[in-house]
């Protein structure tokens, strides 16, 4: 059994459709994918449709809602997600609007360091998608401003660059209770990369967190090993996914990796299933 998680799709700043997704998710074996683009649902129909064509596969719908902390970024996954729950779909839309405003004061910035990025380029690496900072860096390094995606954020649009910009902000409790309003399971992402994550922790579980990604990307056994206990001392479930975009950058990690164990596949859909048994039918 394998699982991922953590999916993007051009629906935000994944650089392959959700059918293309799909298919490279049957092509390498997998069963169980999550659909989860940054503030947007709107691969999550076209790929349910797509995958009728595997029956072996199965699609958790699913978004990744980016939110502030101190001295940092949360992003908030939701599993499960009633991906036409109309005060979510409202929320996010409002919150893509604000990444384009946001992206556009961006490369004003860039062009005033003397780095011609044009909109009409970033709108057609996004592919009618949410726009985001991926999408800018990939402009940077297509006009050879930079030799990697990672140069892009750290030289120019970073948090500490030169051309950031800060986006319309929605608290992480905030995101876990609109999740929950949608009928979905919240957890949060990449944890270790947030400094100081677990002071906080406790307030999103008050306000409804159930699970924390454990399996992630390049995180060291010793990492994963600390996740799993911070999980275990607050009774969360552990998941995970390779928060794959599709870049083709070397650094990134393949679509079906990291190996989540079906233990903690097994806890997810347990209580996907308590909360709303149709949902995990409809899906396969």
């Amino acid at each position: 059994m394998k699982v991922d998680l953590h999916l993007h799709t051009t629906a935000s700043d994944g650089r392959l459709t959700p059918e293309e997704i799909v298919c490279s998710a049957a092509q390498r074996g997998i069963n169980i994918i999550g659909i989860t683009d940054h503030d947007s649902v709107d691969g999550i129909a076209p790929a349910l449709a797509a995958v009728r064509a595997f029956s072996f596969l199965t699609i958790v719908p699913g978004v990744e809602i980016n939110t502030d902390v101190p001295h940092g970024e949360a992003h908030i996954l939701g599993y499960f997600v009633d991906y036409t729950n109309q005060e979510l779909c409202s929320t996010l839309y409002r919150l893509r609007t604000s990444r384009e405003r946001r992206a556009l004061t961006m490369i004003a910035k860039l062009q005033a360091l003397g780095k011609e990025i044009e909109w009409q380029q970033v709108r057609e690496l996004a592919q009618g998608g949410s726009i985001g900072r991926p999408h800018i860096a990939q402009a940077l390094l297509e006009k050879r401003y930079v030799t990697s995606l990672k140069e892009a954020f750290a030289k120019y649009i970073g948090r500490h660059g030169p051309a950031y910009v800060e986006r319309e902000k929605v608290t992480p409790v905030e995101a876990v209770k609109l999740i929950i309003r949608a009928q979905g399971l919240p957890v949060l992402a990449h944890p270790a990369d947030i400094p100081d994550f677990d002071k906080f922790l406790p307030k999103l579980i008050g306000a409804g967190l159930v699970g924390i990604e454990v399996w992630y990307n390049r995180y060291s056994s010793e990492v994963i090993s600390r996740l799993k206990s911070i999980a275990s001392k607050y009774n969360l479930i552990a998941t995970g996914g390779s928060d794959y975009h599709g870049f083709g950058d070397s650094t990134e990690t393949m679509l079906g990796e990291p190996a989540v164990p079906l233990w903690a596949v097994e806890q997810l859909f347990g209580l996907a299933g308590k909360k709303a048994e149709f949902r995990i039918e409809l899906y396969h």
